[in-house]
């Protein structure tokens, strides 16, 4: 790529799939301090990045939130992505370590007052079909550590090993959670078809 590519990607244009091709190229110029190529990557990586946020917090705002501060950190520590694994998964871990973060704080502010607040998860739409929608409805409603290790696991695929990794717990933890998940699914499940 020409050094001034750069120069070429507007703020309207597409990023294209040729646009993000050599990634590696990309996170060098971003890690020179280069804000256009940070731009590249951070369009070409929102969409997932607020898919997992939102999966984990089961809130748009939260989730967009998240997304938000994932991306000022992935910024603000680009330095120190070596490039061991993909950008995709390293971006993955900061949005988890973004998410966990917001929850922590958000339970110490909640305990520092002595309140509680009920918080109803808002779900989109996302069309007609009703089973998806009792999914992501079913999933939305487990506890906080079953639905982040389901959503790493079963949904975007890392191992128990990886998932651990991400949220700081165990790999057997892991396995645990998800079998709690999807038992706990299950049961919702069954409870929703039953109702209709």
């Amino acid at each position: 790529m020409a050094a001034g590519e750069t120069d070429r990607v507007s703020e309207d244009a597409p990023v294209t799939e040729e646009l993000v091709k050599d990634e590696g190229y990309w996170v060098e110029r971003a890690q020179d301090g280069d804000v256009a190529a940070f731009e590249v990557l951070y369009r070409a990586n929102i969409d997932r990045v607020y898919a997992l946020c939102l999966r984990m917090t089961a809130n748009v705002a939260e989730a967009e939130d998240c997304s938000q501060d994932a991306f000022i950190q992935a910024w603000q520590q680009l330095s120190k992505f070596r490039g061991d694994s993909a950008f995709a998964t390293w971006l993955h871990r900061v949005a988890v370590n973004s998410v966990l973060g917001r929850m922590r704080k958000a339970r110490r502010e909640r305990d520092r007052v002595e309140a509680v607040f009920d918080i109803s998860p808002f779900t989109e739409s996302i069309g007609d079909d009703a089973e998806f929608q009792d999914l992501e409805k079913a999933m939305d409603s487990l506890p906080d550590g079953a639905r982040h290790v389901f959503v790493l696991n079963a949904v975007y695929g890392y191992s128990h090993d990886e998932t651990g990794a991400m949220l700081g717990i165990a790999a057997g933890t892991s396995k645990a959670q998800l079998h709690r998940a999807r038992r706990l699914l299950a049961e919702q499940l069954q409870t929703q078809s039953g109702a209709a």
